[in-house]
């Protein structure tokens, strides 16, 4: 007959449980249950005035058919894969320099570089807008001053040029943080090892490769991670800076969302709307599952 836990380990059990607890029901009312909420009405019709109409799949086939959803779509993937490349590698290269000691001015730095990061997405994106306004917009006017008045541009309201400006306002604001990240992470290698590679005659950017980046293994997932969910939720720079357009162009996922649910000239339609959250939800898990997956492989 098998005995059950001590009973210090059962107080210890229900002592943990007590703490959590006030956690976990926060959670299961806050966040748990509108989840699970905004999935039953990605089934229904509903424009909040009259009663649901449960459909099944259909929001979801509307989706195969809704030229906006795949464009919005394709370029959340797209700027998700830019993004995440971008501010990986370069907030890597970054925190490599600072680690080559900068004494006071590297702190100066990398305050400097982290500011951004403190500044809220929405008046990153309305600081932005002021800046790239065609007419009266700094940038316009410096290049006009300049005498470069073939470069002067309609940034936010140009097709081809909008989706750039949204890469380099997302580098600029976040690139601080992962570079803080970055060089946390590599405070923590042992410096023998760089020793050993410099007696073996390594150079700088072959100490970057054969150390700092296998020893940033763990650093650089979570890194990557963080990249990913960004790309995939994000909304607030976009929707202050073009609100999706001009004719689509930058529409992402959850602006579309947003529009179609809270913004829309007619009717709501929440029913589509939650469909799409639902599709954002899926890819932020599958980020995660991608984190999880390859934490495993780094601990076997």
């Amino acid at each position: 007959m098998t005995a059950g836990p001590a009973p210090s380990l059962r107080a210890e059990r229900a002592t943990g449980m007590a703490f959590v607890a006030p956690a976990f029901v926060l959670f299961a009312v806050f966040i748990g249950y509108p989840i699970v909420h905004t999935v039953v009405i990605s089934f229904q019709r509903w424009d909040a005035i009259s009663a649901a109409e449960w459909i099944g799949l259909g929001n979801y086939r509307q989706m195969v058919d809704d030229p906006v959803f795949r464009r919005a779509l394709l370029v959340t993937v797209g700027l998700t894969v830019v993004l995440t490349a971008l501010l990986t590698v370069l907030p890597l290269l970054v925190a490599a320099l600072f680690a080559e000691g900068w004494g006071r001015l590297g702190r100066l730095y990398r305050t400097l570089l982290f500011l951004p990061a403190v500044v809220s997405f929405v008046v990153t994106g309305a600081l932005w807008k002021l800046l790239l306004e065609p007419n009266l917009g700094n940038l316009n006017s410096l290049l006009g001053k300049a005498g470069l008045e073939n470069l002067r541009q309609n940034w936010l309201g140009d097709e081809q040029w909008v989706l750039y400006v949204i890469v380099v306002v997302a580098v600029w604001q976040q690139l601080g943080l992962y570079v803080i990240i970055f060089f946390a992470g590599l405070q923590g290698i042992d410096p023998t090892l760089y020793e050993a590679a410099r007696v073996d005659g390594a150079s700088g950017w072959q100490q970057l490769r054969s150390v700092t980046v296998p020893m940033l293994r763990v650093v650089t997932i979570v890194v990557v991670t963080l990249n990913l969910l960004n790309g995939i939720k994000m909304f607030d720079v976009i929707w202050v800076m073009t609100e999706g357009g001009p004719v689509n162009a930058s529409h992402v996922l959850g602006t579309y969302m947003f529009r179609v649910a809270f913004a829309s000239p007619g009717l709501p339609d929440f029913g589509y709307g939650s469909a799409l959250s639902t599709v954002i939800l899926v890819l932020c898990l599958g980020a995660v599952g991608l984190q999880l997956r390859l934490n495993r492989r780094l601990v076997e």
